[in-house]
């Protein structure tokens, strides 16, 4: 059962109860602190990879995993047509309340609309949770983008968070945990895909894959089309 912790959190920082941030970890990495102001940032807060995908986006937008919709936010205000989407009942109504105009809650591979560009950011490939779901989630995808439409998406290679290489699965597949006020989640699946297994997966459901730009941390920023 999905309690939600993510929204509860966002719907506290929004009505003014901050008292603490979210924690996270993976199967192989330490806690570590989620400030929840840094997922209200404005656009000179976000990292480099992010500001260049809101400066590439074109058309009618999707975001997707919009979070407190703060990508969605500076879209608007620049006068773009944006529909954010997220699977997280809290954040849908935080970014109702601060000012997204067209919200929906629901996963992915529920939206049937097609646009001019898709944004799945913050580790945009986390969604498709492991290397087998991939290709469905990147066909899904193809079906709604509009013609000349383009996907903007942003990921890590994290081998180098290993010693040595395992073979049982993917290194990118990790069980990621969050906890909230003594709140524990229970352990998604969330998938960091290195650029040149994204770029293969691509090309076997007919997309192209391009590298936009490199990250500071082993991460990236690619546009698919």
């Amino acid at each position: 059962m999905n309690k939600d912790i993510f929204g509860k959190a966002l719907l506290d920082y929004q009505s003014g109860n901050y008292s603490e941030d979210i924690i996270t970890w993976t199967n192989i990495s330490d806690k570590d602190e989620l400030p929840l102001p840094y997922l209200f940032r404005d656009y000179f807060e976000m990292p480099k990879i992010e500001q260049k995908a809101l400066q590439l986006t074109k058309g009618t937008i999707l975001d997707v995993g919009c979070g407190a919709g703060s990508h969605s936010l500076y879209l608007q205000q620049k006068g773009f047509k944006v529909k954010a989407i997220d699977s997280s009942k809290g954040a849908i109504e935080v970014a109702k309340q601060r000012g997204v105009l067209n919200t929906e809650l629901k996963p992915l591979l529920e939206e049937t609309q097609s646009f001019d560009t898709i944004l799945l950011l913050m580790n945009g490939t986390g969604i498709f949770e492991e290397l087998a779901q991939v290709s469905n989630y990147l066909k899904h995808l193809k079906s709604l983008l509009n013609p000349n439409g383009q996907i903007l998406i942003d990921s890590s290679d994290i081998s180098y968070m290993y010693d040595e290489y395992y073979s049982e699965r993917y290194f990118g597949e990790l069980n990621y945990f969050i906890s909230y006020k003594g709140e524990q989640e229970a352990p998604m699946k969330w998938l960091y895909i290195d650029f040149e297994t994204l770029n293969t997966a691509c090309q076997t459901v007919g997309l192209k894959c391009e590298k936009v730009m490199d990250g500071e941390h082993f991460d990236y920023l690619a546009r698919i089309s």
